[in-house]
């Protein structure tokens, strides 16, 4: 039976400011698709990555070793990115190059923070931003959004009903 900390996936997009480029880095769990670490940033950069799986390792403490998908992005082969993974007992997966499919579950989740949340908008500050983003990941998204890869229940709810 899937479980929850099995496989994680990791990914990074944008979003724009009146005071330039944030971008924000998220790390799902992929059974139930909830957002369990993220971190934005000025830098798409090997930190703003690791500080997302820091979030996600916090808050799952793991007991096992879970695989950490991603893309084959420098921020995801970095030397420190790479530690980070051996440190604490996560094994890497990256997409295939050229493959548009995949990490089809955190691109996903991505599409539906720009088109529920930010539709097309440019935020006046970073801080702005980055309380919005707050208030769609951990208020909407993982409590209240619904997917129907989980029986139309949120990640949250969906989690509570499988253990």
């Amino acid at each position: 039976m899937p479980e929850t900390n099995r496989v994680w996936v990791t990914d990074i997009t944008y979003i724009r400011t009146h005071e330039g480029w944030r971008f924000l880095s998220a790390v799902l769990d992929l059974f139930s698709r909830q957002v369990i670490g993220w971190s934005m940033g000025p830098r798409m950069d090997r930190d703003l990555a690791i500080n997302a799986l820091l979030m996600a390792v916090w808050r799952r403490q793991p007991q096992s070793t879970v695989m950490v998908h991603s893309v084959q992005g420098s921020q995801f082969s970095s030397y420190d990115w790479q530690a980070f993974l051996k440190t604490h007992h996560l094994q890497p997966s990256k997409s295939q190059h050229g493959d548009c499919h995949g990490n089809a579950v955190a691109e996903s989740s991505f599409q539906l923070l720009k088109r529920e949340r930010i539709r097309r908008k440019t935020y006046a500050t970073h801080d702005g931003a980055k309380q919005d983003v707050f208030d769609y990941i951990e208020m909407f998204y993982n409590p209240k959004r619904r997917h129907s890869v989980s029986n139309r229940l949120s990640p949250v709810e969906y989690e509570k009903q499988n253990f």
